[in-house]
């Protein structure tokens, strides 16, 4: 008798923490035990969600977007653009409530290290939906046309909506994890509107094959084709994966003579600890979008220098 109580009492242990598990990570999304500060108090920024209508997926589509301050007041004022994709079982408002990008946008305004931009986080989902089971099919497959949905349509609806400076070399592309695979997946056949392209721990080689792997893709492009591209790279020590990828992607680029930086942090991915998870892409958005602040800058002097001749 007091055996079968023992059991009982062990297998509803063991199905009540499976019950949990199953909800931290497949229903919460498996949260950061210590997240950064989302906090937009005092930033004069705030997140909205928008949607249109995107023939590419059939269906309506979502995205966020954070105006630079004082948007509607300079009404005669047009902006660069900033498309931030997020990983796996993430949605259109990840940037901005897990990874607190309102924060980051306001250290680097008040520090003049980003000109003022527009910022969209589009949901980068496919059509089977967010899971802990997979990630988001960033390119045009059987699970639907998520690569014309970033690369071009939603390019034009920005464009259509917001004061937006179209040139190319004023638009960046960038991701955390396999959102890092997406921004180069998507930015390397949509050069025509991004020249900018960045990745935090993301991956190059896809197991969908060559023609969604960056790093084989890349050396099929004519090189005239890369000369305005601009590449900044980053992964952390404990991704060694992710590290070796990104690294060998860094070869090629050099090898290409494609300017980039690249760097190796420490930390990763994770769930806990000031180097890990959310933290970590929280702290080097810092890097990556001082990086793309660099390249507007250039462009908005060599644009200024123009406009005088």
């Amino acid at each position: 008798m007091k055996i079968s109580k023992l059991l009982a009492i062990a297998t509803g242990f063991f199905l009540g923490f499976g019950g949990l598990g199953y909800w931290y990570v497949f229903i919460a999304g498996a949260p950061q035990f210590d997240p950064p500060d989302v906090s937009a108090q005092g930033t004069d920024m705030t997140f909205q969600l928008e949607s249109f209508k995107s023939v590419a997926m059939g269906k309506t589509r979502q995205y966020g977007v954070i105006l630079p301050p004082n948007y509607h007041q300079n009404t005669n004022q047009r902006y660069p653009v900033i498309f931030l994709l997020h990983g796996g079982h993430d949605d259109a408002r990840a940037w901005a409530d897990k990874y607190g990008i309102i924060p980051v946008l306001h250290q680097l305004y008040q520090e003049k290290k980003l000109p003022y931009s527009i910022i969209i986080t589009p949901d980068g989902n496919d059509n089977r939906g967010s899971s802990a089971l997979w990630d988001p099919q960033y390119f045009d497959g059987a699970n639907g046309k998520l690569g014309t949905l970033i690369g071009s349509e939603l390019v034009q609806e920005v464009k259509s909506r917001y004061r937006t400076l179209n040139q190319p070399q004023f638009w960046a592309l960038g991701g955390l994890s396999s959102g890092g695979w997406g921004a180069f997946n998507i930015g390397l056949r949509h050069l025509n509107n991004f020249h900018i392209l960045f990745s935090h721990s993301g991956y190059f080689t896809d197991t969908t094959g060559a023609a969604n792997s960056p790093n084989l893709f890349i050396q099929k492009l004519p090189k005239s084709d890369l000369i305005p591209l601009r590449v900044y790279l980053d992964a952390g020590k404990s991704d060694s994966d992710l590290l070796a990828s990104t690294q060998q992607f860094h070869q090629t680029l050099q090898r290409l003579g494609i300017e980039n930086v690249f760097y190796a942090f420490p930390g990763g991915h994770g769930l806990s600890g000031p180097d890990y998870g959310w933290n970590y892409f929280h702290k080097h958005a810092v890097d990556s979008l001082s990086y793309v602040g660099q390249q507007f800058k250039s462009a908005l002097e060599q644009l200024s220098k123009s406009s005088r001749l």
